[in-house]
C-alpha cells in the first residue's frame, strides 16, 4: 500500500460557532486557522473546513448498504480498529446521536469492517469505519 497523504474537505454548516464547538470538544478535532466564515480542523491528520452557508432545507438522501440506511453525502476517516474501538465508545459516552449504531458490517465476508454514522450539528452525516486487515480496504 502505498503512503496515504492528507485529504483536504470543505463542508457547509449553517452555525458556525455550534459546529466549532462539536467538532473541537465532541470530536477532539484540534483547530488551526479561521476566520468569521470557516474554521479548519485536524481530523485525525486531515483537513477539514467548516464553512458557513446559510441552511438549506435539503432532506437527507440514503442507500442501502447491508441491510442500513447509509446516508449520502457523508465523509469520515478510515481508522485503525483500537483507534475505531475507543473512539466509537468516547462519543457513545458524550451522548452522540448515532444514524447507525456501532457495528461490523459484512461480517465474515470480503471487506469485513466495523462502521458507525452520526450528524454534526449542521446536518452533515459522518461515517468512520476500521478494518481489522487494512489490506481488506478495496477488497472485492
Amino acid at each position: 500500500m502505498t503512503p496515504i497523504t492528507p485529504f483536504h474537505i470543505a463542508i457547509p454548516v449553517h452555525n458556525l460557532a455550534e459546529c466549532r464547538t462539536f467538532y473541537r470538544e465532541v470530536l477532539n478535532c484540534s483547530e488551526g486557522r479561521s476566520s468569521d466564515h470557516w474554521v479548519d480542523f485536524n481530523l485525525f491528520g486531515h483537513q477539514l473546513v467548516i464553512h458557513y452557508k446559510p441552511k438549506s432545507e435539503e432532506e437527507l438522501h440514503s442507500n442501502p448498504v447491508d441491510g442500513k440506511n447509509v446516508p449520502v453525502p457523508h465523509y469520515g476517516v478510515v481508522l485503525p480498529w483500537d483507534t475505531f474501538q475507543s473512539f466509537s465508545g468516547e462519543l457513545k459516552e458524550k451522548g452522540v446521536a448515532f444514524i447507525i449504531e456501532p457495528y461490523i458490517r459484512f461480517e465474515g465476508q470480503v471487506g469485513e469492517q466495523a462502521t458507525m454514522f452520526f450528524l454534526d450539528p449542521a446536518g452533515n452525516a459522518l461515517e468512520f469505519k476500521a478494518f481489522k486487515d487494512m489490506g481488506q480496504l478495496f477488497a472485492k
